[in-house]
């Protein structure tokens, strides 16, 4: 009687990977010339061979028993594709499909495309996306897999069974015992926790240890609270009040500090956003016109703004000013954003004059009233400048525009190392 897997094309190549027998494409039901160096594209193709444990052709336009969640049966060749293809990110997949010409391969979804690529290595014995063979058919197939899985199960306990002459007779008779090949149809492959686990790409945790260390140096770091000592009956004192040397007094952990980063503003006036009206707009994305402040306004502020993507639970303190009048050296690597009104002389006294080199070193904005046309000189200095527009009555739309122009300096920040060595 034939093996049922035997006829089943999803069986086959889930058997030809566990025994690392890949199957072969080729233009007729016989496999492909050897000696030929042109190889055979699965778009071109229109059979499937396998070599292991028999040799069998399938035609690629084969249903198979994977259906998708609409109940449709997805063909060999599709099969075949999203496993050649099961290391590519969805983009990449979606491409290469598409690349095959219209309607050649059935696009699966993600988690289709998940269930698939685990139960073909073996990850798992059951999905809802696979239909099951028939009785008989699943007892064998379980069999086989025990077998593969195991090192040859079924002959190593044949085998047992020598003593006396007749081993060869008593495995025969138990590899097509069907009470045997029930149990077999329960028997799972003992799987561990990068097998369970696995997805179509391996997931990058490295940001999850940086935060714990940030995390764990902070409470090193952080003076513990003095525990209150119970009151004692004191005792009478005799002899010399006893020193404790200074060398042998703990010492209060040195706290590490963090740079602040700067933000410039312009000091025209014509620019909505100034010292007078930047606090609350950063804080709060709350907009007032700079002309309806009255009286002095501070030369410098202090903004805090939690960044999550570089430290989840402390904010950073930014330093806002107009004029780089008072800064040292070193200032200028602490600068994340320069906000511009498209005049140059803005630049004067700054480490970058022209304005195409500052804006490759910081990030630059632009902000501008709703309706009118950002001024072509901005639109020159490239990429590293963001323009945005706020509006002259609606303002539930400025915290929107306080959001996106955080985000920008947010993302910056991060890929320029901004909490990293301390930073």
């Amino acid at each position: 009687m034939a093996d049922p897997t035997h006829t089943d094309p999803l069986s086959l190549l889930r058997l030809s990977i566990s025994t690392s027998t890949p199957p072969t494409l080729s233009h007729s039901p016989q496999p492909a010339d050897p000696s030929s160096t042109t190889p055979i594209s699965l778009s071109s193709a229109t059979y499937l061979i396998f070599a292991h444990p028999i040799t069998r052709a399938f035609p690629l336009s084969t249903p198979t028993r994977f259906h998708k969640s609409d109940s449709t049966p997805v063909d060999l060749r599709s099969i075949y594709f999203a496993w050649q293809h099961r290391e590519d990110t969805i983009p990449d997949y979606i491409s290469k499909a598409q690349a095959l010409g219209d309607g050649a391969v059935t696009n699966l979804a993600f988690l289709e495309r998940l269930e698939l690529v685990t139960w073909l290595e073996g990850g798992q014995e059951d999905s809802e996306f696979i239909k099951a063979l028939p009785a008989p058919a699943a007892a064998v197939a379980a069999a086989n897999t025990a077998q593969s899985a195991s090192g040859q199960v079924v002959q190593g306990r044949s085998q047992s069974y020598t003593s006396g002459g007749s081993g060869a007779l008593a495995g025969k008779v138990r590899a097509t015992d069907p009470r045997l090949l029930e149990i077999y149809s329960y028997e799972r492959v003992v799987t561990n926790r990068n097998t369970l686990l696995r997805g179509i790409k391996p997931t990058d945790f490295s940001h999850v240890r940086k935060q714990a260390e940030d995390f764990i140096t902070r409470l090193r770091t952080t003076k513990p609270a003095t525990a209150a000592v119970p009151a004692t009956k004191s005792l009478p004192h005799r002899g010399p009040p006893t020193t404790i040397p200074a060398s042998l007094t703990p010492k209060p952990p040195k706290s590490r500090s963090r740079i602040d980063p700067i933000i410039l503003l312009s000091p025209s006036a014509s620019s909505l956003l100034t010292m007078a009206n930047i606090k609350p707009f950063l804080e709060s994305g709350v907009f007032s016109p700079s002309t309806t402040a009255s009286g002095p306004h501070p030369q410098i502020h202090h903004v805090s703004r939690l960044l999550p993507s570089i430290h989840a639970t402390t904010p950073f303190r930014f330093i806002i000013v107009d004029s780089p009048e008072k800064f040292k050296p070193d200032y200028w690597d602490r600068v994340v954003a320069v906000f511009t009104t498209g005049q140059s002389w803005q630049f004067r006294g700054y480490k970058w004059s022209n304005p195409v080199d500052l804006f490759r070193e910081v990030r630059g904005y632009y902000v501008g009233w709703e309706g009118e046309k950002t001024p072509d000189v901005v639109k020159g200095w490239g990429a590293g400048v963001r323009c945005y527009n706020v509006e002259r009555a609606r303002r539930f739309r400025d915290r929107e525009v306080c959001e996106k122009i955080w985000e920008g300096v947010e993302v910056w920040m991060r890929g320029k190392g901004w909490g990293q060595n301390g930073r």
